[in-house]
């Protein structure tokens, strides 16, 4: 009998992972299926425990590729050779489909005549649990789309495990998942959307992506290898091979949207990285980019928020140290350390007016307002340039506050560090004193143990802020830490009943960057908050 749905879970020396994918295959609403364990050639005990599901439940098969072929291209391809259902689904060993997933996308395709359906994305956070929608936007709404080219933004949305695809459409169109390269989902998701004449989107879940950005460099995702310039590499070949297939295909009129959509989530990837990277990286980082970017649509640059412009600009003309600061700013309302002035008063990003017209538009800030923006939201940057312990639990903290629009007056100004753990705030007055205009500099005390913790401990991580003044007006702006500074750790006490923490100051690992201050409750407030956890997942 032929099942509905083929569902390929490809695998390598992933044993430990694989039970439970393959049971969220087993245990979907619509039993009617087969599910192909692909292996790609695995070394550790992956083979054994994929004989072992399928000689569980007859609907399990188990193919194993003769040599490893390094991504997942090879036993996705494999798999569809052989699968017998008219609709295939793609799932990775460390992922899971949810219980719904196929019933979801088989009723889509009964609705509508499609080449496709695809649904949400669940993004799973390994180490905090915390669970988001990837790309909520584009599968807010449900929907039967004519051609790719009435909603290119979609080529966001380039997994090719969120859809169900008929399996005819790619036969039809000898549509497979390219062989020996990297990033193979973009190419092969881009060539789906082009080739397909309508496609289904769905709001429900139909995938489950779990996210490890700390885990082991050895085990880690290709998106979380972004530290190696051979991946670098391999996101730009790809790029190129879209663009080639878009002019070969006739489908040209995507270009500008496609090289948005470059720019806006594969680049920012790197780009919020930069700050972390050694100054040999920064240099091969650009000498791989910037013949690429070079060649993308203006009219995609132009999209872009000020801020990546600027971070896209410094990279294109070979300013790596500007870039890496100018990074830090992504995502955070920040301003640069300097801003120079033109003739005509408008503003651009670091000391000197920009020699060319192109820099001259990109690096152009007199749309921030650095001059007029009203106080609770006029644009400073807090850097700190020292960080120790001091005596007891006090952090000594030597500040400098940059104020390129010089929106402060002349003179010392009034300054605040805030944190709050446990919701309580602790507020830490200090001076600022002018350097030259518009910079700043003072010292700060910070003592870790005045902090009003909540009677049964706080676990967790805050960042502090700081605070300006201008009358009843506050401005409130994150306070970057030195990425270099080793991380000190201290046993503190506390007044008031609350039993002792280890207090953590430390560089924010990504990011900007932040000063990060982590507590962890020990001794019996420690065993008292196991204790409630444990009770809590009881009653459950």
């Amino acid at each position: 009998m032929t099942p509905d749905v083929t569902i390929t879970v490809i695998v390598h020396n992933d044993a430990a992972r694989l039970p439970r994918a393959v049971r969220s295959a087993l245990r979907q609403t619509h039993g009617d299926i087969e599910v192909i364990i692909s292996d790609d050639h695995s070394t550790d005990d992956t083979p054994r425990v994929a004989r072992e599901l399928a000689a569980r439940d007859p609907r399990v098969s188990h193919l194993r590729l003769p040599e490893n072929s390094g991504g997942c291209s090879a036993p996705r391809n494999r798999a569809i050779d052989v699968a017998r259902a008219p609709y295939l689904m793609f799932l990775d060993s460390d992922d899971e489909l949810p219980e719904r997933a196929v019933e979801s996308l088989l009723a889509a395709h009964a609705e509508r005549e499609a080449d496709f359906a695809m649904g949400a994305v669940e993004r799973v956070r390994v180490d905090t649990g915390r669970t988001s929608t990837w790309m909520p936007h584009l599968v807010a709404e449900r929907r039967t789309v004519e051609g790719i080219a009435t909603e290119p933004a979609l080529l966001f949305e380039h997994l090719a495990t969120s859809k169900m695809y008929r399996k005819s459409f790619l036969d039809r169109n000898g549509l497979r998942f390219p062989e020996g390269i990297h990033y193979e989902d973009q190419l092969f998701s881009a060539q789906a959307y082009c080739l397909a004449k309508a496609f289904t989107v769905i709001p429900d879940p139909v995938y489950r992506w779990y996210i490890e950005p700390y885990g082991a460099a050895s085990a880690a995702s290709i998106s979380n290898q972004r530290h190696k310039l051979s991946n670098v590499r391999d996101r730009v070949h790809v790029q190129g091979l879209i663009d080639d297939f878009l002019r070969t295909s006739g489908h040209t009129d995507l270009r500008e949207a496609k090289d948005y959509k470059f720019l806006k989530h594969d680049f920012r990837m790197y780009a919020g990285d930069l700050p972390y990277r050694d100054d040999a990286w920064l240099r091969g980082f650009a000498d791989l980019v910037n013949p690429y970017l070079a060649g993308l649509s203006p009219a995609a640059y132009e999209r872009l928020p000020r801020a990546e412009r600027v971070v896209l600009r410094l990279v294109r003309d070979g300013r790596l140290a500007e870039a890496r600061i100018a990074a830090r700013g992504l995502g955070h309302a920040l301003a640069p350390r300097e801003a120079a002035a033109d003739a005509d008063g408008r503003l651009y990003w670091g000391a000197r007016v920009p020699d060319t017209p192109a820099a001259r538009r990109d690096l152009d800030l007199t749309e921030l307002g650095l001059e007029t923006r009203p106080f609770p939201s006029a644009l400073f940057r807090h850097e700190l340039t020292r960080v120790e312990p001091g005596p007891g639990a006090r952090l000594l903290l030597r500040v400098r506050t940059y104020d390129p629009g010089l929106r402060l007056p002349v003179g010392p100004q009034v300054a605040s560090l805030v944190v709050a753990p446990g919701g309580r705030r602790l507020t830490v007055r200090f001076r600022l004193d002018p350097v030259r205009p518009g910079v700043f500099a003072g010292d700060a005390v910070l003592d870790l143990a005045a902090a009003a913790l909540p009677p049964r401990g706080f676990a967790g991580a805050r960042h502090p802020v700081l605070q300006l003044t201008e009358g009843p007006l506050r401005n409130s702006g994150l306070l970057l830490a030195p990425l270099d500074f080793p991380a000190v750790t201290a046993r503190v006490g506390y007044r008031h009943g609350t039993a002792p923490h280890r207090v953590t100051v430390e560089p924010e690992g990504r990011g900007a960057g932040r000063l990060q201050l982590r507590w962890t409750p020990v001794g019996a407030t420690a065993r008292l908050r196991g204790a409630a956890r444990l009770l809590k997942g009881v009653l459950r």
